[in-house]
């Protein structure tokens, strides 16, 4: 349940929403709309969140400041000549070639993409997709045991991996052991698929987002939320 809250500082007045949380840290988020909520460890007092708010104004400000200025929202893709797509981490500069064998392959800084019919935008999309897709199986299978090695000593099985476009999450697991993750991670860098992976794999033991979850996700890898944040900044999850 939130609660609004307000702090001053100096003409400015914070309003900020409250939500406390099974959680080991204070975290403020600020959104594109504006808005700014505080993320909260369940019996946290309320001065030492002001006081938490208040030291972090000037941060807030600025993020408000670069909604303002500019849209975070990309745009549809056109698949077209000239168009930036992202590939772990790294943004590439798309280039549809006409060939009877189609075929994706990073040249440099480009993308290129090869296909018979280079104005049809959808078979350019279908053939980027599936590259992406191919890339994705060898990739997460890949940190998949890269990320288990981490954990092996908890007793943690080696799950079975899917992988499927989704449009709100990175990725999710079932008590079965299976873990699935979203194709488009595969546009992240590897840091970032690692802390989805690890995340996943953290809920094979704790499977709710309780204390416990969080205590042992930040056993493993202390550095969760600043790769979590990071990740979010991309702004790739419903390209």
């Amino acid at each position: 349940m939130k609660q609004v809250h307000h702090i001053q500082y100096g003409e400015t007045t914070i309003e900020y929403e409250l939500y406390f949380a099974q959680r080991k840290t204070l975290v403020i988020e600020v959104h594109s709309d504006l808005k700014i909520t505080v993320k909260a460890p369940i019996g946290t007092v309320l001065e030492y969140i002001n006081a938490f708010v208040k030291k972090h104004t000037r941060w807030i400000l600025k993020k408000q400041r670069a909604f303002k200025t500019c849209d975070p929202k990309q745009p549809p893709k056109q698949y077209v000549n000239g168009e930036r797509h992202y590939y772990l981490g790294c943004q590439y500069c798309l280039k549809v070639i006409v060939g009877e064998k189609k075929s994706v392959t990073l040249k440099g800084d480009d993308l290129w993409v090869t296909v018979n019919n280079p104005q049809d935008t959808a078979i350019v999309k279908k053939q980027l997709d599936n590259w992406y897709r191919n890339q994705a199986k060898q990739v997460f299978t890949e940190q998949l045991t890269v990320c288990h090695r981490q954990v092996s000593y908890l007793g943690i099985d080696l799950p079975v991996l899917h992988i499927r476009k989704m449009k709100k999450r990175w990725g999710s697991c079932s008590q079965t052991g299976k873990i699935l993750l979203n194709t488009s991670l595969i546009k992240a860098p590897i840091t970032n698929i690692d802390y989805v992976i690890t995340h996943e794999l953290c809920h094979l033991k704790v499977f709710n987002h309780c204390r416990a979850f969080y205590d042992l996700l930040s056993l493993v890898m202390p550095d969760w939320e600043t790769r979590k944040a990071r990740l979010n900044r991309l702004n790739i999850l419903d390209e």
